[in-house]
């Protein structure tokens, strides 16, 4: 099975680059709407330019089994975020944004690179305010030869305009659907209509690609890989986000349910959140996620 990519030509790329490129003009490639012209050097909320800027790159072997297989998920980590999560774990990345401005030209041979190291897919973490850099670069990319698939892995706060302008581009989509309560969403990531946001999203996803997709290895090569962080005291509703997705989505969807939160960057200042989850809170979740039949992966 070829990635999705291939099957579409060089002007229907192109046509796509240029529609994000419009958009950055008067920014809007989020939910946000910074309405600024980022083609210009004017940055918004995600402080973020014309050109790719990461903070590294390798074949991971801590995401899911479906996604690493036994050579590795060909992860590429952008930085800053359209979220501001005050538990986020990789913090320095999506809040200090320390990382290197690069070239659409590198970022491509980022991706040949771990194409050559073996790697069953390019994993674009956070690619959601870089998503015409992505392309542009992919463009290059296929021209030097890639032929792996891609995984959109996103926060889910994306816009459903620009999927829409994607379609066709991503096997994967592998969202973190984080809440299911607007005002929690606001408090601990300053996200405006999260939740409507996110499912309205995660729905557009789901029609592009379907139920997660194994070849006979058990790798992924297609299809919606959804995450969802369990958090303390049960602020991440977790029942109303397997109601969701059972409901709205799919009975057949891959979930991972991670329960390795624990209080990073600023969560010290939110006693709700200072702690690890325990074991009982971890039991509940993953029972709740039996008693919809979602099908848990690791």
């Amino acid at each position: 099975m070829f990635p999705s990519y291939l099957r579409l030509s060089k002007r229907e790329i192109n046509e796509k680059i240029k529609k994000l490129h419009e958009i950055l003009k008067n920014c809007e490639i989020c939910p946000r709407k910074c309405h600024i012209d980022r083609t210009k050097g004017e940055k918004g909320y995600c402080q973020t330019g014309i050109f790719p800027r990461i903070s590294g790159y390798h074949p991971h072997f801590g995401e899911e089994k479906p996604l690493v297989g036994d050579c590795g998920s060909g992860t590429i980590f952008f930085t800053s975020c359209n979220l501001s999560c005050v538990y986020c774990q990789n913090y320095e990345i999506s809040q200090l944004r320390i990382g290197e401005e690069i070239s659409f030209e590198e970022l491509a041979d980022i991706m040949i690179k771990l194409q050559d190291l073996g790697c069953h897919n390019i994993n674009f973490v956070t690619p959601t305010h870089q998503i015409f850099q992505i392309l542009k670069s992919l463009s290059i990319a296929i021209e030097k030869g890639l032929k792996i698939p891609l995984v959109y892995n996103t926060n889910a706060y994306d816009s459903v305009q620009v999927l829409k302008i994607i379609k066709g581009v991503f096997d994967i989509y592998l969202p973190d659907l984080k809440y299911s309560d607007n005002d929690i969403a606001l408090k601990y990531s300053n996200a405006s209509n999260y939740v409507e946001t996110m499912k309205s999203a995660v729905k557009e996803m789901y029609s592009q690609v379907g139920d997660l997709l194994l070849d006979k290895k058990g790798v992924a090569l297609k299809g919606l890989l959804v995450r969802h962080l369990i958090l303390p005291n049960q602020l991440a509703g977790s029942e109303k986000i397997f109601q969701f997705i059972t409901s709205e989505i799919s009975k057949n969807t891959a979930v991972n349910i991670m329960d390795q939160y624990w209080p990073a960057y600023k969560a010290r200042y939110y006693p709700e959140i200072a702690e690890r989850v325990n074991e009982s809170e971890i039991e509940k979740v993953y029972g709740l996620a039996k008693e919809f039949g979602l099908k848990i992966i690791s």
